[in-house]
């Protein structure tokens, strides 16, 4: 009858913090190149791809902001994990408009710096790209393929930065 004493792994917190102004300030740029390249004669068309970060659309760049934000906890699930308090949980769909995006992570001691300097470029594009998908899906659903393209991409970057990071590597020291 034996068992395994495990060292208690040591843990250090991170807080990756996205400013919605940063955010939206990029949103806004790639989409007037977005609006400014289109191969169109038709101005309403262009002005709609521009008009992003508008009195009213930008309400729907929030929303996705949101989704997305709460996409990347879920998706940086094992060093995100929150509890649910003990007292019940009331959740609405009022529309919320942070200045800040937050994403704490627990990490092990050992976790690389510069990974979470990777994350913290990689998601940053991501909230980005999400929003311009769900814009241009609305305005310009020729370019959508193109920025789903690169959410695939920065996702799957995402997550292998998360895998290649786990622990360390332990080699036998004898090939037999």
């Amino acid at each position: 009858m034996g068992y395994c004493c495990k060292k208690l792994q040591q843990t250090k917190t991170v807080t990756l913090t996205f400013k919605r102004s940063e955010l939206l300030y990029d949103v806004e740029n790639y989409s007037f190149v977005e609006g400014d390249i289109m191969e169109t004669e038709n101005e309403h068309a262009r002005h709609q791809v521009f008009d992003i970060g508008q009195s009213g659309n930008v309400n729907r760049v929030t929303r996705v902001l949101n989704l997305t934000h709460a996409e990347c906890v879920e998706m940086l699930y094992p060093y995100t994990k929150e509890e649910i308090s003990d007292e019940q949980e009331a959740l609405d769909d009022i529309l919320v408009a942070p200045e800040e995006y937050h994403i704490v992570l627990t990490l092990p001691e050992d976790f690389s710096l510069s990974t979470v300097k990777l994350l913290k470029h990689l998601i940053h594009e991501y909230l980005i790209c999400k929003v311009l998908a769900d814009w241009m899906s609305i305005t310009n659903p020729s370019s959508k393929a193109n920025w789903e393209e690169k959410i695939m991409s920065i996702r799957a970057k995402i997550q292998t930065s998360l895998m290649s990071r786990k622990g360390k590597i332990k080699r036998k020291l004898k090939p037999f």
